[in-house]
């Protein structure tokens, strides 16, 4: 099954996950979910979205914004497809549960805290969609 986002989504994606990095937090999936209001399957496209965006961002060789997505259970960590995800893009090896998952994180979440990425590139982007 194929799912789509349409642009309108896409640039409020970004725009919540560029509002998080600034404020220097992290935002749950339902919390997105919420904000974005997509349409059925919205989780699914979610999902999608996130992993279109790492893969874009480890193309660009930045670090993954996705990571700032995150679970409101107890490990306050992504999900699991996140960390496959990252290990399909060359970013992340080993359990997606424990110790060196968080640990990965952590530093992945710090590294998009402190990375100026080009907003320039993502407005010609979204304006080619």
């Amino acid at each position: 099954m194929s799912v789509r986002i349409s642009r309108q989504n896409w640039e409020q994606l970004l725009s919540e996950l560029d509002q998080a990095r600034h404020q220097r937090h992290l935002v749950t999936y339902r919390a997105l979910l919420e904000r974005l209001q997509l349409p059925s399957p919205a989780m699914q496209t979610l999902t999608a979205a996130l992993e279109y965006l790492a893969a874009l961002d480890a193309k660009a060789e930045q670090p993954l914004r996705s990571s700032l997505v995150i679970s409101q259970g107890a490990s306050r960590l992504p999900r699991t497809g996140f960390f496959e995800c990252a290990e399909r893009l060359g970013r992340f090896s080993g359990p997606s549960d424990g110790t060196a998952a968080a640990a990965w994180h952590a530093s992945e979440v710090v590294r998009v805290f402190e990375y100026a990425y080009p907003q320039a590139a993502e407005a010609q982007v979204a304006a080619k969609g």
